[in-house]
């Protein structure tokens, strides 16, 4: 568990901050505009970014490819969840009409749009995450050339 510390640490803020930024764009009345959503790849991605980079600088000798790849998985996979867990009471408790306003032709046409958006919302932050987590491994990876 100790090896996981700072993934979860990273992952809990990642969540924190898009759960901060999606209160923010529904105060703004913006939040049902799905191209929003993009910006959270770049909070998880600055966030898996992050937690490499200091795994790295923690353990400068024995860092390698593994270690860096599975705390930005952790990362990014724990943000996903909890936000998704965020994600899926507001819609149930605290705005009930928000799936509704996000697509009034899927809401009508499918009875399970909730478990479609949810499982949506799911399998974003997870693409996401490991679509990042290797293409930053690129940058933090050590050479075998010298």
């Amino acid at each position: 568990m100790k090896n996981f510390t700072l993934p979860i640490r990273f992952g809990i803020v990642a969540c924190a901050a898009l759960i901060a930024y999606f209160l923010v764009l529904s105060l703004m009345g913006l939040h049902s505009n799905v191209f929003y959503s993009l910006f959270n790849g770049v909070i998880v991605g600055f966030a898996i970014y992050e937690v490499i980079k200091y795994t790295r600088i923690q353990n400068t000798n024995s860092f390698n490819y593994r270690m860096g790849f599975t705390n930005g998985l952790v990362t990014g996979f724990l943000a996903t969840i909890l936000f998704t867990i965020f994600f899926s009471v507001y819609t149930t408790e605290w705005n009930p009409d928000f799936l509704i306003q996000l697509s009034e032709k899927w809401a009508s046409d499918y009875t399970n749009f909730k478990a479609i958006v949810y499982f949506t919302v799911a399998i974003m932050g997870f693409a996401t995450t490991v679509v990042l987590t290797l293409a930053f491994m690129q940058l933090f990876k050590s050479s075998n050339s010298k």
